[in-house]
């Protein structure tokens, strides 16, 4: 019986091989051997396509980058633009939290994640806000998103409600955050992105002299995920668009 023939090599094959090795096993695991191992040939075939790990490891960033949408800087005001991509963001990086510490060194030369910085900077710049500001806005949304990713809070407590009754009497129910972990991740995200955005239109009607787009320079208003504002005394969790 003939052997099976092994799929032609492409870049595409070989990063979403890559891709799929650092979800399972970690960064630090990776190794171009261990990718011709997976991929069934010899490691030289490798740089046919890509002349070094580092070039393997942007082609898989930038991948996972490509599928954040930064569309509503084009077509939404620069708030609700911002609440959009940091959702489409966090749902990218999620989907690969093992590449969040590659991603977080910078855009580099990668296609996607510079042409990711350059529509929010744009975005921002057009809505009328100073070119430095639109660089601190960017930086510190791309910081607040990769640092949810990196890992679940809700389920960074072990389940053993012995160790908090003990010692940790404020914790005492510590042990069961891993069962809502959805609702606690994604409600804590919610809550931060809604006080950035709060603070940051502030700051916008104060500094750059144009009304608040929305209203969310009023403490008792506050944006849904969606960006409607709702009328409430306490900033309340939102759950992502889709």
């Amino acid at each position: 019986m003939p052997r099976p023939r092994q799929p032609r090599l492409t870049r595409q094959l070989i990063v979403e091989t890559a891709t799929a090795l650092i979800d399972a096993e970690g960064l630090p695991a990776f190794s171009t051997r261990r990718l011709a191992a997976e991929l069934g040939v010899r490691g030289p075939s490798l740089y046919n396509h890509f002349a070094t790990k580092d070039e393997i490891l942007d082609a898989v960033a930038d991948t996972v980058t490509g599928a954040v949408d930064t569309g509503g800087f084009a077509s939404r005001d620069w708030v609700a633009a911002l609440r959009d991509w940091a959702w489409s963001y966090r749902r990218a990086l999620t989907a690969h939290p093992n590449i969040v510490p590659y991603l977080a060194q910078g855009p580099g030369r990668r296609p996607a994640a510079l042409a990711m910085a350059d529509a929010v900077y744009g975005g921002l710049v057009r809505a009328g806000w100073p070119p430095a500001r639109a660089t601190h806005i960017g930086a510190a949304l791309r910081y607040f998103v990769a640092g949810s990713a990196l890992g679940s809070f809700a389920r960074g407590f072990v389940e053993d409600p012995e160790l908090y009754a003990a010692h940790y009497p404020h914790l005492r129910d510590a042990h069961r955050l891993a069962e809502h972990q959805q609702s606690v991740d994604e409600g804590a995200f919610a809550l931060g992105l809604d006080a950035l955005l709060h603070g940051l239109a502030a700051e916008y009607a104060r500094t750059v002299g144009t009304p608040d787009p929305v209203g969310t320079a009023d403490p008792r208003r506050t944006l849904g995920a969606t960006g409607s504002v709702r009328t409430t005394g306490t900033v309340e969790s939102a759950r992502p668009n889709g």
